[in-house]
C-alpha cells in the first residue's frame, strides 16, 4: 500500500479562508476516491496534516489528477506552504510514527 503524509502551514486569515474553500472538498474527495484505504487529518503545531493510505501509488496519483485536488493545488500558493512524504508499506502508521517519518523525509511542494 502507498502511504502519503502532508503538512500545510496556512498563511494568515485569508489563507485559512482559501484552505477551507479548497482543501476541505479535496480531503472529502480523497475519502471517497477509488483505492483509498484510510484517510485522516490532524492539526499539529502550526501544520494541518493529512495521513492517507492507498491500494497503490497509481490509485493515489489518479486522485491527485482529479478535479478537487487539482483546484486546491492551483490555489496552493494563496493558502500557505507545505510538504509531503510518501512511501510503500504494509501498515498504516500511527500519527506519531507518521509525523516522525514526515519530519525526517518531507519534500517541499
Amino acid at each position: 500500500m502507498y502511504i502519503s503524509i502532508t503538512g500545510i502551514k496556512v498563511k494568515g486569515f485569508f489563507g485559512m479562508l482559501k484552505f477551507m474553500r479548497y482543501t476541505i472538498p479535496s480531503f472529502a474527495a480523497a475519502r471517497k476516491a477509488n483505492g483509498n484505504l484510510f484517510c485522516d487529518s490532524k492539526k499539529i503545531s502550526k501544520y494541518h496534516h493529512t495521513l492517507t493510505a492507498w491500494e497503490n501509488k497509481n490509485k493515489m496519483l489518479d486522485y491527485l489528477r482529479g478535479k478537487h485536488h487539482a483546484l486546491a493545488m492551483k490555489n496552493f500558493r494563496f493558502i500557505g506552504t507545505g510538504s509531503v512524504y510518501g512511501y510503500e508499506d504494509n501498515n498504516v502508521p500511527s500519527w506519531e510514527e507518521a509525523i516522525k517519518k514526515w519530519k525526517e523525509n518531507f519534500r517541499e511542494i
